[in-house]
């Protein structure tokens, strides 16, 4: 039988893939300003071109293999949150309101108890 062998580190072949998906980026940039007598919607189609095929070449990398994994293990993970119902998003939102308020006032009295702490010590008041 087949044995499908799976890297754990990106090969030489993955670093060249992200390279030159760069460069098809890059050029696909540089041909919408190269092109600029062309009409905008086929320079704009240019560049979507080139990252269209840009985003491929990673696709085919390891490191786009690697974040299908990402992405499929963290939408795993998103459907085990527990999402607050209205009420206690209400709840918090107070919560934090009060708490940014009161916080406030205590900065602003420290502020004016130290200033005038410091105006007092230089002579000043």
């Amino acid at each position: 039988m087949a044995e499908v062998h799976t890297t754990d580190n990106p090969a030489a072949k993955d670093t060249v893939l992200l390279a030159l998906s760069g460069i098809v980026l890059l050029a696909g940039i540089v041909a919408f300003y190269w092109f600029e007598d062309q009409s905008l919607l086929v320079r704009v189609a240019m560049v979507i071109g080139a990252l269209a095929v840009s985003l491929g070449l990673v696709w085919l990398s390891w490191y786009g293999r690697q974040f299908w994994q990402f992405a499929l293990g963290s939408r795993v993970e998103l459907r085990k949150v527990v999402w607050p119902d209205r009420e206690e998003t209400t709840k918090t939102t107070y919560v934090v309101f009060i708490f940014t308020g009161i916080m406030g006032v205590f900065f602003w009295a420290l502020d004016w108890v130290l200033t005038w702490l410091t105006r007092t010590m230089t002579g000043q008041g």
